[in-house]
């Protein structure tokens, strides 16, 4: 049968669509990413089609041979899919334990999970591609081999590192994880140590090492691995592959097991990959797989589009379904991300989807030029205490970066300017150990019901949580200072908030069916919000979004990245900022700094995929096309001299040196010093005992943890000059108008000497 393709009718960027029923117009959110927190399950198959746009119920519905979805950033993807699943299994045609839906996050999984489970579709199996293949290999393993499965390495850096020294080779940290991503991609791709330096030249990569060296190094490897008796985890995948190949028995008992696949996110499909779907699959075309081509961004692992676009040629019969209304983002963010897909080249750029914004109109994007990359971070940081100021929840922030190196800086001016934050990438939120703790002590209360002493004076549910979480290590205020302590307090406040929507949602819950909730959420990885702004690299951002978006560090050498060197690595450069750019909502910033470090030479220039599209800059030469509306000047543009208000704050910043030995500072932390970390500290320790009191009784005062009001480090930097004038404390970073107006009598006269009265401050 001819291939079906289905796309709405063409309408300008941002006009709202005209459904045929009100249910599919989800209005300012899409249902792919927001529902109820704790809604209704579905009374029947043809309810589960309730609310899908056409498109996507030509997902839901097409539910034999082969299915290639299509689905741009923010068009419900993840939405279509488990409906389609949920409509199958709700109608008969599928039965739950014969589909199996592989992605590549346990995240994802998780969520896949969740929403099925919300649809009432229960028994479907919902993996990453690992996760799949080691329940296989560990029920198979005895039959195809015999003995038992050897034991998953712990942690595969340390074997490289093992194998290094066993060759003699020295390698320093980033060389050890750069080797260590070689052997992965060599596996994932199927190549043997052999024949690594020949596919490396082949696939354009730029080796770590010398590539004679890295094959020797994979080869150790390989051998340091027998002679432990474990395997790693692209092992499972070829083991897996490996089973199924030679043993047609068990390739005929998987493929008697699963009937339907779902493949999510296809565009990250590596050669390994397909192969062992190709081995599940065996001549059967029960397959539907979801991607979009301009969201590879994991080539270095492996991943390639190449299998999502050449889907018709080795599936003709195939059903094609293109999902192009973005419920996510608004006209003005989405007309950006058109833009710059508009003026990218190469295959994926081909097979690029033009959104069309389903929201209301809102802000443009603002981009902002500044001298430093301090002040960029102190910017953010400020524009964030105003939204918070103004209203928007932390959780719905987020500001994401090219490379995990940046982080630092943004954490510092984020606890400068008194703003939670949570990083992005941290162990999933039902592993930490504060979170199983808690688990167990609710568990417990929960058995003991009305015996338990802790719950007398606790008459609801959401009471009843905080009772036993104290015991814990829960405070109604969040403790002063960041770190581990104040991560496990947020651990814990995540799960009276869910409590407290528990509770909303279904009156009358009781203590036990909290704990089931939790059991489930904790099966389906499906995490309650933590509050705190989000810091994230771009990649780790993949399949989130937010309301506000800060995109920083959007300057050549760091978008693209120095070592992207190809015409196809900078075209991935460009795929992962268009991937930033659309995890936002509703506010979207871009910035970049002109140099480094405050005082540096200012030899930076905006990234090349910002011309055209910022304000004041000239369309790159690029490849345009009647797809792309890119090239058109939008968005609100700040250059340096204006982006903060006037006054010391944002004056021209000189070179920061150590005021002990004269080296040029470039450490966030060092600088807040103004002195090495090494170079010996002149503190007045007295000083420093005085004001850290003074900032804990302000923090208890003001309700808010210690280091909002001053960092560690800043009253260190205080207690070693002991600044006897407002210019001389103004200087001192960390300190910044704000708080030189609230706090800057009180902590001149401590510095005097002089006694201040409790409260004293200015407010």
């Amino acid at each position: 049968m001819p291939a079906a393709l289905i796309r709405p009718r063409g309408r300008p960027c941002g006009q709202r669509a005209h459904p045929s029923r009100a249910t599919w117009q989800h209005g300012h959110v899409t249902a792919a990413t927001h529902s109820t927190l704790f809604p209704q399950v579905p009374d029947s198959a043809d309810a589960v089609l309730e609310g899908l746009d056409p498109e996507q119920r030509a997902v839901a519905t097409a539910l034999h041979g082969p299915v290639c979805v299509l689905a741009g950033a923010g068009t419900g993807k993840t939405r279509a899919i488990t409906h389609r699943i949920a409509y199958g299994v709700r109608a008969g045609i599928l039965q739950p334990s014969s589909v199996l839906a592989v992605t590549f996050t346990n995240r994802a999984a998780g969520e896949m999970r969740g929403r099925l489970r919300q649809l009432g579709a229960v028994g479907v199996q919902a993996r990453t591609f690992h996760s799949a293949a080691l329940r296989q290999l560990q029920y198979f393993w005895p039959k195809a081999i015999g003995g038992s499965l050897p034991r998953l390495a712990d942690r595969k850096v340390q074997l490289v590192a093992d194998a290094a020294a066993a060759c003699r080779i020295r390698l320093d940290r980033g060389e050890l994880r750069d080797v260590t991503a070689e052997i992965e991609w060599s596996k994932v791709t199927q190549t043997v140590p052999a024949d690594y330096a020949a596919a490396a030249a082949k696939a354009g990569r730029e080796a770590p090492r010398d590539p004679a060296e890295i094959a020797q190094l994979y080869s150790a490897y390989e051998d340091l691995k027998r002679e432990r008796a474990v395997i790693d985890f692209e092992d499972v995948l070829l083991l897996t592959v490996a089973v199924l190949q030679d043993r047609q028995d068990i390739a005929e008992q998987v493929r008697a097991q699963y009937q339907h696949f779902v493949v999510d996110e296809y565009q990250d499909v590596s050669p390994l990959q397909q192969r062992l779907l190709e081995l599940w699959l065996g001549d059967r075309e029960n397959l539907c797989v979801v991607g979009d081509a301009s969201q590879t961004i994991y080539s270095f692992t492996g991943a390639t589009p190449d299998h999502l676009l050449d889907f018709r040629n080795r599936h003709p019969g195939a059903t094609v379904v293109k999902l192009v209304r973005d419920y996510r983002s608004t006209p003005q963010v989405v007309h950006l991300a058109n833009g710059l897909l508009a003026q990218a080249r190469g295959r994926a750029a081909d097979h690029r989807l033009e959104l069309v914004s389903q929201r209301a109109a809102g802000p443009e994007p603002v981009f902002t030029e500044y001298p430093d990359e301090p002040a960029e971070a102190e910017g953010a940081a400020r524009r964030i205490r105003e939204l918070l100021d103004a209203g928007v929840q932390a959780a719905e922030i987020a500001v994401l970066f090219r490379t995990n190196a940046q982080s630092e800086t943004y954490e510092q001016a984020l606890a400068d300017a008194g703003v939670p934050y949570q990083l992005r990438g941290a162990e999933r939120f039902f592993d930490r150990p504060e979170v199983r703790k808690a688990g167990v002590a609710l568990r417990g209360a929960a058995r003991f019901g009305g015996n338990d002493a802790l719950l007398d004076d606790a008459p609801d549910l959401p009471s009843q949580v905080r009772a036993v979480l104290s015991g814990e290590g829960w405070t109604p205020e969040p403790p002063a200072g960041s770190g581990a302590v104040r991560e496990r307090w947020e651990s814990l406040a995540a799960l009276v908030h869910l409590a407290q929507d528990f509770a909303a949602a279904r009156p009358g819950a009781t203590l036990a069916d909290l704990v089931a909730e939790l059991d489930e959420r904790a099966g389906a990885q499906h995490a309650p919000t933590v509050q705190g702004v989000t810091l994230a690299s771009l990649h780790s951002a993949k399949g989130l979004e937010w309301d506000v978006v800060f995109l920083v560090g959007v300057a050549e050498g760091m978008m693209p990245i120095t070592y992207a060197k190809t015409d196809e690595q900078i075209e991935e450069e460009r795929r992962l900022l268009y991937v930033g750019v659309t995890r936002a909502r509703e506010r979207l910033h871009l910035s970049w700094a002109l140099s480094r470090s405050p005082g540096g030479r200012p030899n930076r220039r905006p990234s090349r995929f910002l011309d055209g599209l910022r304000p004041g800059s000239n369309a790159a030469a690029g490849r345009g096309g009647a797809a792309g509306t890119g090239g058109v000047e939008r968005g609100t543009y700040i250059p340096a001299a204006t982006a903060g208000p006037p006054g010391p704050r944002r004056r021209q910043r000189s070179v920061a040196r150590c005021r002990v030995c004269g080296r040029t500072l470039t450490d966030a932390g060092e600088m807040k010093l103004m002195r090495c970390e090494d170079c010996p500290s002149d503190m007045d320790e007295g000083l420093y005992e005085r004001l850290r009191e003074w900032r804990a009784d302000q923090a208890q005062r003001s309700g808010q943890p210690a280091f909002c009001v001053f960092t560690d480090k800043t009253l260190m930097a205080i207690a070693e000059t002991v600044p006897d004038d407002e210019h001389g404390l103004a200087r001192i970073p960390g300190v910044g108008m704000r708080k030189l107006g609230r706090y800057g009598a009180d902590v001149l006269a401590i510095c005097a000497g002089r006694d201040v009265v409790a409260g004293e401050g200015r407010g």
